[in-house]
């Protein structure tokens, strides 16, 4: 089998793969809730998933309409458009800004900064080409008054600091085009701070300018997203912060023991900072299922390229080879998947240690995310069908799907509000 550290450098460019044309195995799902209170519920509550990977899949597939109604499995359909989006009654999402990384220099950190900025203008021509459907969200109240309207909510969240370079004004800069949470760190070490999935550490914990970033952050009101960190940047960020934090998309290490996921101490240290974790639906955080091993092998054999166009490394030619290996190799040998009901297995746990005050939704949709029965945006529903047969109330399905990160979200705010008098005074 392969090793996690393997899978994981192959699991970003499956999910793209998946955006650009795989078809998923097809599950029987009906397009309409079997429950009547389940959609009713649904519809009621304020639904906000913390993480989706639009702009990257935008980035390798420029022709894709956002705006459009896209069939899941179909070529370039990918998860997510403002068409399923309404279909699965999400109100609101973060889309994600992430940028490849390369190396710890002026020159990568540049590049990286002009593709975030490009992805930011790509998200805001979206509010522009369809303004009575969609809009830029900056605060909770932006959020629950685009429901009301009937438009959805977008949120802008950074995918790994790197873009930020070594100048702490990018905070503010990114801060101003909307950017209202940054995920420290991604698969490699940074900048700021260690990774929970490089090979050896670079700084045991935060470096010295990440410190720098965790202070500039809660100073403007941004979420520090604690997702993707090595354990020991994670515990440097919650001894730091001032605010509440958020893992934007990470799941529970007790029942899929891998470092991206949160073990129990951890959990508890979030519930004590008054943070949240937001579930995430990508099948190798759920649960360990044997594959083909001739699918493994096609894989592994592939990783090399898959590193070198993570790096930014191949020419357009090159990752479209790439992506047609991919394809060949998928059409041959189906992933297997878990299912939603066990990634609510995770939840129930988290809820367990944390209590249902700490826990939310937060899918990696076109970044590696979907389930059996969650496959893409407009299946939503299903998770609160799931929590309601689980015994879930419906002010806990509330709490869940949105009411929860909206809270600390405000809480970030007021800590910035509190920092910023005090240093006016």
């Amino acid at each position: 089998m392969l090793g996690y550290f393997l899978r994981r450098r192959l699991t970003f460019i499956i999910a793209l793969v998946a955006a650009l044309g795989w078809v998923f195995a097809q599950t029987n799902i009906s397009p309409t809730l079997a429950n009547n209170r389940a959609a009713v519920i649904h519809q009621a509550v304020l639904t906000i998933d913390s993480h989706i990977d639009w702009p990257i899949r935008q980035s390798v597939n420029p022709e894709f309409d956002p705006g459009m109604g896209h069939e899941t499995g179909a070529p370039g359909s990918g998860q997510w458009d403002l068409v399923r989006m309404a279909a699965g009654g999400l109100d609101g999402a973060f889309i994600s800004i992430f940028t490849p990384q390369r190396a710890l220099t002026d020159e990568g950190y540049a590049q990286a900064a002009t593709l975030a900025h490009q992805m930011i203008d790509w998200t805001e021509q979206l509010t522009v080409d369809y303004p009575d459907r969609v809009a830029i969200a900056l605060t909770p109240e932006d959020a629950y008054g685009l429901e009301h309207q009937g438009k959805r909510a977008i949120f802008l969240g950074m995918e790994n600091g790197y873009p930020l370079g070594t100048d702490i004004q990018a905070v503010q800069t990114f801060y101003n085009r909307g950017v209202r949470y940054i995920t420290l760190t991604h698969s490699k070490n940074n900048q700021l701070g260690d990774s929970s999935t490089d090979d050896q550490q670079l700084w045991q914990g935060l470096s010295p300018f990440g410190e720098t970033v965790i202070h500039e952050m809660n100073r403007l009101g941004m979420m520090v997203d604690i997702s993707h960190v090595h354990d020991d940047t994670f515990w440097h960020v919650i001894g730091l912060t001032k605010a509440p934090v958020i893992a934007s998309h990470s799941s529970a290490r007790a029942l899929r023991d891998v470092p991206r996921n949160m073990d129990d101490t951890m959990l508890r240290a979030i519930q004590e900072n008054g943070g949240v974790v937001q579930l995430c639906l990508l099948g190798d955080y759920i649960k360990e299922i044997d594959q083909d091993p001739r699918r493994e092998a096609a894989l592994a054999a592939l990783s090399e390229q898959q590193a070198a166009w993570l790096r930014g490394d191949l020419s357009e030619a090159e990752v479209a080879e790439l992506l047609n290996q991919y394809r060949a190799i998928n059409a041959q040998y189906p992933e297997i998947k878990p299912t939603l009901a066990d990634a609510i297995d995770h939840l129930d746990h988290m809820v367990a240690v944390m209590g249902i005050d700490h826990v939310g939704i937060g899918s990696d949709f076109d970044g590696g995310g979907g389930l059996v029965n969650i496959e893409d945006v407009s299946q939503m529903p299903n998770i609160t069908q799931e929590l309601l047969d689980r015994g879930y109330t419906p002010d806990e399905i509330r709490k869940i799907w949105g009411g929860n990160l909206m809270r600390v979200f405000n809480q970030v705010i007021d800590v910035a509000k509190q920092l910023q008098a005090e240093a006016e005074s």
